[in-house]
């Protein structure tokens, strides 16, 4: 429900009476004496779906745009006839309208609302992606999200949108520069805080082990799930806005999708990893461009345009020709995920039947301990080294499994990543004592085992004898 105020030009209240009588509206209306130009203030409760369509009429009339009007959000209007109105509203809502949207004025100022001043965006813009680079690097999915709530990137982004349907250029152009400048700034201050932790050897890590670590390594190769988040972000942002409720909650979604990828492009250009840096900023640029495209399309389906009908076909012009560069953009992005999902799905399955492959190997006094793949390429990942950590009783001699071990790796990486079975494996045999009661780790000999060094994937077996206390 809404409450709405309106100023009357002079010579006018005669035909906003007759419009808002025929609408069946109840209404006050009282002098005005503050100024000349106009002569009256008129008073009505409204339902939220008729404010966008009262107001309109009204304007049809003589009330220009620029003349004040108020609306404002009404608790409870106790009245037979607002009830009767609101349902008859309600009833008249058309398949590209919703009843419970709010009117296109109140979608304006609340896009402009949510677009801060540039002072107050700049900051939290760049102590956001601050707090999430120290989250990744700190592996806090807490303090991850703690960057979330307070990027403010859910204003720019509908904003943008906003504009586009009601043909308000200068609301676009706002909207894209904050997105531009936002974009911009957060990949720098990530980077230049990620360059003061490496240098001031805060975080000593090299580049293998920072992106290791588990919130940084989520990020690093995107797929088609990380467009999904994007896509759910926006469609959210647009509903929660035209909708009237808090969009707060949205801004975390939104920020989701955007904040933490972007902290990791920082990183990626902190430790000189050209292959991080692309793979997460792929993954930013997808995820604006969907939100954008949501949101505008999402919007538009919900009914705003702008008021004059000439108005009203260039506005149509506009968002097609947006949405369709956004698709096309899109398109051509989402190729790339396509490729990191399937690079993904291969890589998955070739350490799931690494695993299982090793197990039936192993016989039944050795237990595997550990396997580690490390892998090279880019977009396409290629396992460089695999290391296997086997377990022996201390009283016996391992047997020999490092070739047949060798051999399925090899037909793995043939049949999952198709790899052909003439690239050769480097199979290396180490011995390691281990005391489990203090942990003291004694080497016992090395390198058991050693074949042709030619191919591209080295297989290390590293043979544990645990003494049981």
């Amino acid at each position: 429900m809404r409450f709405v105020q309106v100023l009357v030009p002079t010579g006018k209240r005669e035909a906003v009476v007759e419009v808002i009588t025929d609408e069946s509206i109840e209404y006050a209306i009282t002098d005005e004496t503050g100024t000349e130009r106009y002569e009256s203030v008129i008073t009505l409760p409204l339902p939220t779906a008729a404010v966008e369509s009262v107001l309109d009429q009204l304007r049809a009339v003589g009330i220009d745009e620029d003349a004040t009007t108020v609306v404002l959000e009404a608790e409870t209007v106790v009245s037979d006839r607002f009830d009767e109105l609101d349902e008859a509203y309600a009833n008249d809502s058309d398949d590209t309208t919703d009843g419970d949207r709010i009117a296109r004025d109140e979608l304006l100022a609340r896009a402009n609302e949510l677009a801060p001043g540039i002072g107050p965006f700049v900051l939290m813009t760049v102590v956001s992606a601050i707090v999430a680079t120290a989250g990744l690097l700190l592996d806090s999915p807490a303090v991850v999200v703690g960057s979330m709530v307070i990027a403010p990137l859910i204003g720019p982004a509908m904003s943008t949108s906003v504009g586009t349907v009601v043909n308000d250029t200068s609301l676009v152009v706002r909207g894209i520069k904050l997105q531009v400048l936002g974009g911009i700034l957060a990949i720098i201050s990530a980077a230049g805080f990620a360059f003061l932790l490496r240098a001031a050897q805060i975080v000593p890590l090299s580049a293998i082990e920072v992106f290791a670590i588990g919130e940084v390594s989520q990020r690093l190769a995107p797929d088609v799930l990380s467009l999904v988040i994007a896509l759910g972000a926006g469609a959210a942002g647009a509903v929660s806005l035209a909708s009237g409720v808090s969009t707060a909650l949205v801004g975390v979604m939104i920020a989701a999708a955007l904040v933490p990828p972007t902290a990791v492009v920082g990183i990626g250009l902190a430790w000189g990893t050209p292959r991080v840096v692309a793979g997460s900023a792929v993954l930013v640029l997808v995820n604006f461009i969907a939100i954008n495209l949501v949101a505008l399309v999402a919007l538009w389906q919900l009914g705003y345009r702008p008021q004059s009908w000439f108005r009203t076909s260039e506005a149509r012009s506009t968002t097609l020709t947006r949405i369709a560069v956004l698709t096309v953009a899109l398109i051509i992005l989402s190729s790339a995920l396509a490729g990191f999902t399937y690079s993904s799905a291969q890589t998955a399955a070739f350490e799931e039947q690494t695993n299982a492959a090793i197990e039936t190997e192993l016989p039944p006094k050795m237990t595997m301990l550990d396997l580690t793949i490390s892998y090279t390429g880019f977009p396409a990942r290629t396992p460089q080294q695999v290391i296997i950590t086997v377990g022996y009783p201390p009283e016996i001699d391992p047997p020999a499994v490092a070739d047949a071990i060798d051999s399925r790796i090899e037909s793995i990486a043939s049949t999952s990543l198709y790899m052909g079975p003439e690239i050769p494996l480097v199979t290396q045999d180490y011995h390691t004592a281990i005391s489990a009661a203090n942990s003291n780790a004694e080497s016992t000999a090395t390198e058991a085992n050693n074949t042709d060094s030619m191919g591209s994937i080295t297989v290390e077996l590293r043979y544990v004898a645990v003494e049981q206390t």
